[in-house]
C-alpha cells in the first residue's frame, strides 16, 4: 500500500475526461495540482466545447488548483515540423501529447509530483489515442514509467507508480472507446453536473483553418503571432506569392481584422455601399491592387453594380480604385 502523501500532476484541459481522471485519483486520496497548456491554436473563447470550457468551477468544487502555460513558439515549432507526423489536417497530435508531457515533467519537479496523470482513453481518438501511440507516448515521454492513465489503465501495463505502491491498479478504470456512457455515469457518481460536449477543440483539426495554415507557411515559413490569428477570421484569398487579402464577413469581423492591422498593411472598402473591410498584407503592384479591389466589390451591398470605387487606405499609398466586382469563377481561383 501507498505510505505517506501521494502527489500527482495532471494534464487539464478542463473537459470531461481529464476532469475524471482528476476525480478518480482524488477518490483514494492522491493529491493533485492540474495544468493546463495554451497554443496559438486554441479555440474561440467562446466555444463552449472542450477547449473553450473555463476549467475552474470544476477546480473550485472539488479542491485542486490549476497552473495555466503557454507553449508558445515550442509548439508552433512542431506544427511546422511533427517528429511523428500530422493527423487527418495539421494537427501533430502524438508531439504535442509528448511535449505537454516534458513540460508537465518540469513542473513535476518544482511542484513534488511523483508521477502525471491524463485524461486518456484507449481508443478514443484516432491518432493519439490508439494502443500504439499511447505506448510510444508512453516510451518516448521521458518520465520512466510515471504516466498514469487513470480513466483506461487496467487495459494498459502497469505503471512505476503501481510498482512501488504509490496507487493501486484497482483504483484504475477500463473504459475504452469512443462512447461516453462510462464516462457520463462515472460524473454522476462523482457530482459533476457540468461538462461540456466533446470536441476536437484544437484548430490544428479544422479543415478550413489547416488549408490556410498550409498556404501560409508554404509562403512564409516564420509567420509570427499576428499571422496565426488572422487565419482564424474572414474570408482568404491568395493574391500572389507575396500578398494575400482577408475580407470580413460581418461587422465584427471587419473589427477584428482592423484590430490585427499592421502599419503596412493596406485596408480596402467601397464607401458608397454597406461595405466589407479587406486587409491587403504584403506586396502589392497594380495587378494585385486591382485584384483586391474587385474581391472587395463583390462582397460589398453594392455588388450588382457594373463598376465601384474601392477607396485603400495604408501600405505605400491612399486613394481610389474602380472596378467591377469579381466573378465567382474568378474567386474561386485565388480562394484559400
Amino acid at each position: 500500500m501507498n505510505k505517506g502523501r501521494v502527489k500527482a500532476v495532471a494534464l487539464y484541459s478542463g473537459g470531461l475526461d481529464s476532469t475524471l481522471a482528476i476525480l478518480q485519483m482524488m477518490k483514494y486520496g492522491v493529491e493533485v495540482e492540474a495544468i493546463t497548456f495554451m497554443t496559438h491554436f486554441g479555440c474561440d473563447v467562446s466555444d463552449k466545447s472542450t477547449c473553450g470550457h473555463d476549467p475552474y468551477p470544476a477546480a473550485e468544487k472539488f479542491g485542486f488548483k490549476v497552473k495555466l502555460s503557454h507553449l508558445g513558439q515550442k509548439f508552433i515549432d512542431i506544427v511546422k515540423n511533427p517528429r511523428y507526423g500530422h493527423g487527418k489536417n495539421m494537427n501533430p497530435c502524438i508531439d504535442c501529447r509528448l511535449l505537454m508531457l516534458e513540460e508537465a515533467k518540469e513542473y513535476m519537479k518544482s511542484a513534488g509530483g511523483q508521477f502525471i496523470i491524463t485524461g486518456e482513453v484507449l481508443g478514443q481518438r484516432p491518432m493519439s489515442q490508439r494502443r500504439f501511440s499511447l505506448d510510444l507516448i508512453a516510451k518516448n515521454c521521458g518520465l520512466d514509467g510515471r504516466l498514469v492513465r487513470p480513466l483506461c489503465g487496467r487495459l494498459l501495463p502497469p505503471t512505476a507508480p503501481e510498482k512501488e505502491g504509490l496507487i493501486q491498479r484497482e483504483w484504475l478504470l477500463d473504459i475504452e472507446g469512443r462512447s461516453r456512457k462510462r464516462q457520463m455515469a462515472l460524473a454522476e457518481e462523482f457530482g459533476l453536473t457540468e461538462y461540456p460536449n466533446p470536441a476536437a477543440g484544437c484548430l490544428l483539426t479544422d479543415i478550413r483553418y489547416s488549408d490556410r495554415l498550409r498556404d501560409l507557411l508554404k509562403y512564409n515559413p516564420d509567420p509570427d503571432f499576428n499571422d496565426l490569428n488572422l487565419l482564424r477570421v474572414g474570408r482568404h484569398f491568395r493574391l500572389s506569392d507575396k500578398a494575400k487579402l482577408v475580407v470580413g464577413r460581418d461587422e465584427k469581423e471587419n473589427d477584428l481584422i482592423e484590430s490585427l492591422r499592421r502599419p503596412d498593411d493596406c485596408i480596402l472598402e467601397v464607401k458608397e455601399f454597406g461595405s466589407p473591410i479587406g486587409l491587403l498584407r504584403g506586396e502589392a503592384d497594380e495587378t494585385v491592387m486591382m485584384t483586391a479591389a474587385s474581391v472587395v466589390a463583390r462582397y460589398c451591398d453594392g455588388k450588382n453594380q457594373p463598376l465601384l470605387r474601392v477607396t485603400y487606405v495604408g501600405g505605400s499609398s491612399d486613394g481610389s480604385l474602380e472596378t467591377a466586382p469579381a466573378g465567382e469563377a474568378e474567386l474561386a481561383g485565388w480562394r484559400v
